[in-house]
């Protein structure tokens, strides 16, 4: 990775010519009181920004990607499996593949979350 001269970042591998990969996007509802904001990706990895309103819910779900979640404002509870955790600012997990999760803002907060590989579905 090498950083250009009007300051974006470009990655260059051998026999491929530089690109700059894809940066933030616009915010998009992703369910009420819940929106999703994409930082960057590429294809083996995806960085994702969600706000949520106070009392919003992310519905349970699963998907083949691993995911780690970085509480980054609020606090939030989260179901992983059969599991509930209370997350705060500064608190994080990791949700492996295919494992059934779901989360609910307790306060009104973001979370930083990764995707291995990216999610295609949020392009």
């Amino acid at each position: 990775m090498s950083i250009s001269s009007d300051g974006r970042l470009s990655r260059t591998d051998a026999g491929e010519a530089e690109r700059v990969p894809a940066i933030a996007r616009d915010w998009v509802d992703a369910d009420e009181g819940v929106q999703r904001k994409v930082l960057g990706e590429e294809p083996e990895l995806m960085l994702v920004e969600f706000r949520f309103t106070a009392g919003a819910v992310g519905k349970r779900h699963h998907h083949p990607h691993v995911q780690s979640t970085f509480v980054r404002s609020g606090v939030f509870e989260f179901s992983v499996g059969d599991v509930t955790h209370r997350l705060n600012a500064g608190d994080s997990l990791v949700i492996p593949s295919n494992v059934e999760h779901g989360c609910r803002a307790i306060e009104e907060g973001s979370l930083i979350d990764t995707f291995a590989p990216r999610r295609d579905d949020f392009l």
